[in-house]
């Protein structure tokens, strides 16, 4: 398969050796991430991108610029021929894991118990299963278990 690579040569990268500050320097702020989890979530327009996070129009044209200039969103032309639509990019679909990651993190650390909020189903209904990353023979991985290996 081939590797999808997001050029971004405009951005000073905090630590060009690091996957995951480059990745937090394309997406890492509130307002990029919930762009994203909206577009996965069927979000087309810029009226209804801002209608859902409350975001300021300065920001969000801003945003929607940078995730288009990065290859995670991309822009054509909506079906009524009268405005501009972004859609996810396989790089922007990509992230996903990244946000169930997320939903799944505050789903447990970010709600008091009982507390409502929404839950991520699949296309019967059933509520996804919790992400657990393993190995190659299938052991559980965690922060005791892996080391990052530097670039030499």
């Amino acid at each position: 398969m081939p590797r999808t690579t997001t050029h971004a040569p405009d951005l000073d990268w905090t630590d060009p050796e690091c996957p995951v500050a480059r990745t937090l320097d394309l997406v890492g702020d509130r307002w990029s991430l919930l762009v994203v989890r909206d577009a996965m979530d069927g979000v087309r327009s810029f009226t209804e991108f801002q209608r859902r996070t409350g975001i300021a129009r300065n920001i969000l044209t801003d945003r929607l610029r940078k995730l288009t200039a990065h290859g995670l969103l991309s822009q054509r032309t909506a079906p009524s021929g009268r405005r501009q639509e972004y859609v996810l990019t396989d790089a922007g679909r990509a992230l996903f894991p990244v946000i169930l990651t997320l939903r799944q993190w505050g789903e447990r650390h970010a709600f008091a118990p009982g507390e409502t909020h929404s839950t991520l189903v699949d296309q019967h209904g059933i509520p996804v299963p919790k992400i657990a990353p393993t190995s190659a023979d299938g052991t559980p991985l965690g922060t005791d278990t892996t080391h990052v290996q530097k670039a030499r």
